[in-house]
């Protein structure tokens, strides 16, 4: 579709606190952009920053934590305190200094385990938040698929009766355009998938 120039207009804005997990945004939509593209951006746009406001403040605490800990600063400072403790404990009584963790370094150790225990609850946090949200936009997916099934159902089935009624149109049956003027059924769909998935299920050969 042509482009149509028009003034820009400042997106959502988004506390900066909530901009972890948001793809940089731009300060304002370019005017080369056309109108409908424009709307689906912002659209996405203000869907991502309401599922954001949502979040509490503990879970904003945990979301920081996670993305802190993605980061590979986090894995080189962890290997580099690894190995400045071990170096200093194991030099330590050559250089006549006192050793807080002599081997095999149980402190270190200890320190570890509690480090994995902490890393593995906020991926699991994180995780769980992401996937309701994922559950969201995957139902919010579904439901538009199933508008755009029904719409263009209804446009077939508009398109078949002006063929019918135009008289300088040849009138013939089309079974493929009558089968697809009705609806999906999405529940005989579903149930035939499960129907498949059993079948080749058992149709495996069993170790």
């Amino acid at each position: 579709p042509p482009c149509r120039q028009r003034a820009s207009r400042p997106l959502p804005t988004v506390p900066p606190e909530d901009r972890t997990e948001i793809a940089p945004e731009r300060e304002s939509v370019t005017d080369d952009v056309p109108e409908h593209i424009s709307q689906n951006i912002d659209s996405i746009i203000e869907f991502h920053r309401r599922e954001h406001i949502k979040l509490s403040d503990a879970q904003r605490s945990v979301e920081r934590l996670a993305a802190w800990m993605g980061q590979p600063s986090y894995l080189a400072g962890a290997a580099v305190l690894s190995a400045a403790w071990l170096l200093y404990n194991a030099l330590a009584p050559r250089l006549h200094l006192p050793r807080f963790d002599p081997p095999p370094f149980y402190w270190l150790q200890g320190l570890f385990s509690l480090g994995a225990f902490f890393t593995t609850t906020v991926v699991l946090i994180s995780q769980n938040r992401q996937t309701r949200f994922e559950t969201q936009r995957l139902n919010l997916d579904l439901q538009l698929n199933l508008l755009t099934e029904q719409k263009t159902s209804k446009l077939i089935h508009l398109i078949e009766e002006l063929r019918h009624d135009l008289p300088m149109v040849h009138d013939r049956h089309d079974a493929v355009a009558a089968a697809m003027q009705t609806p999906t059924d999405t529940a005989r769909v579903l149930a035939a998938l499960e129907q498949q998935q059993v079948d080749n299920t058992a149709a495996k050969p069993k170790e």
